[in-house]
């Protein structure tokens, strides 16, 4: 009886013992498993608020790359002019710029298409028709493209067929380019409104009126969607359409928000803008010598941005101190497009150029056949551009 009871003990004992090893084992996973989920959210939560520059890897998928609207590419650029393709359209190409997603270019004409060509050979895919031009450029987000057009509508294309999935109607042209976060659209029309649209449905959400015509693409920074009216710089909260603050610029505003490190950078009359973006108090302004209708690229604490009186500028982010300009030809009204230390950008002088983003010194140019206000898209080293001789090109190897 002792004996059975001894070994009865030692049973307990182990059973306890392997009890005690199977629960440490669980919440050692269990532990790593919840540590990985809260340690991953917060990046998850970056690139839906558009501060990941490369939420997309490799691939550029809206107006100026990202949400943030900042034309900052970690891809390498093209080092060279050499052309890898052209694609003929049937009318000038002029705001719309390419996107670029998984081995196809999206863009839009004045011949009232969008259209998806073959990244690599220019081959177009497909080619959807809308009932004017197109000037919006599109963002692709799972699956779907999403434009504007002078036809007072807003689309939502499959992005592998090119099929409608929805459009909504403004009352007015739509230029600007959708941002889409959190699986909600946002975008500007000339009849003075930002829309918020269900991305799925194109249900409006909410709308926000401004003072006149929207032009720019709102950049969606942190849950606050930033955008420009033709007259006033606006910061609005993503979830309910609130003024968060405004900023009345005393001039035409074409460019759309840069938004990095906390601040707001614009163009606005003759005068590229640096405001808080929390207050919207300004920081710093610099006065060109005419119209700025380019979008600023931040990258490495630089600001670029063209203007009217033919130059590009590079400016420090911080202090609004001008670091070099290039001179080209005629006005630059498209945006410059920044990767691997170099600075690309289209003037109305029919070049593309590309400058070391350091001292501005031309390391390569090409003359198309027309003037360019499209802006540079860069993708796994190529960069695709549009020109008012209806081509897109490719340059890269």
């Amino acid at each position: 009886m002792v004996g059975l009871s001894i070994k009865s003990e030692m049973l307990k004992k182990s059973t306890l013992v392997i009890t005690i090893a199977i629960l440490l084992t669980l919440t050692i996973i269990l532990g790593v498993g919840v540590y990985t989920i809260f340690q991953q959210q917060p990046q998850n939560d970056q690139q839906q608020d558009g501060n990941n520059q490369q939420s997309i890897a490799g691939w550029s998928y809206t107006f100026h790359h990202d949400m943030a609207r900042t034309g900052y590419s970690t891809s390498t650029g093209p080092l060279t002019n050499q052309t890898m393709w052209t694609h003929l359209t049937q009318m000038q190409i002029e705001y719309s710029s390419p996107a670029v997603v998984d081995g196809v270019a999206y863009f839009g004409s004045n011949d009232h298409r969008v259209r998806a060509v073959n990244a690599s050979t220019g081959n177009m895919i497909w080619s959807f028709l809308t009932g004017n031009s197109v000037e919006s450029s599109c963002t692709v987000s799972d699956g779907i493209v999403y434009f504007g057009s002078h036809d007072h509508t807003v689309y939502a294309l499959d992005a592998a067929t090119g099929n409608k999935i929805w459009n909504f109607t403004t009352k007015g042209e739509v230029y600007s380019t959708p941002a889409v976060v959190d699986n909600v659209v946002y975008v500007g029309s000339r009849d003075k409104k930002l829309y918020s649209l269900d991305a799925s449905t194109g249900n409006e959400v909410w709308s926000y009126t401004t003072s006149n015509s929207v032009y720019s693409s709102p950049a969606v920074v942190n849950k606050v969607v930033y955008v420009n009216s033709y007259d006033t710089a606006y910061a609005v909260d993503a979830a309910t359409g609130k003024e968060i603050w405004k900023f009345f610029a005393w001039g035409p505003i074409y460019s759309s928000s840069a938004v990095v490190k906390d601040i707001v950078y614009f163009g606005a009359s003759n005068t590229v803008y640096a405001l808080d973006a929390a207050s919207g108090k300004k920081i710093w302004n610099y006065t060109t010598g005419d119209r700025v209708e380019s979008s600023p690229a931040v990258a490495n604490n630089v600001v670029y941005i063209g203007s009217n009186d033919h130059n590009l500028y590079a400016f420090d982010a911080a202090t609004g101190n001008k670091i070099w300009n290039y001179t080209t030809d005629n006005q630059i009204n498209g945006s410059p497009t920044v990767a691997n230390d170099m600075v690309y950008i289209g003037s109305k002088d029919n070049n593309v150029y590309a400058l070391d983003a350091t001292t501005g010194t031309k390391i390569w140019s090409y003359t198309t056949g027309n003037w360019i206000e499209s802006t540079p898209s860069i993708a796994n080293g190529v960069l695709y551009i549009g020109s008012n001789d209806a081509k897109v090109y490719a340059f890269g190897t």
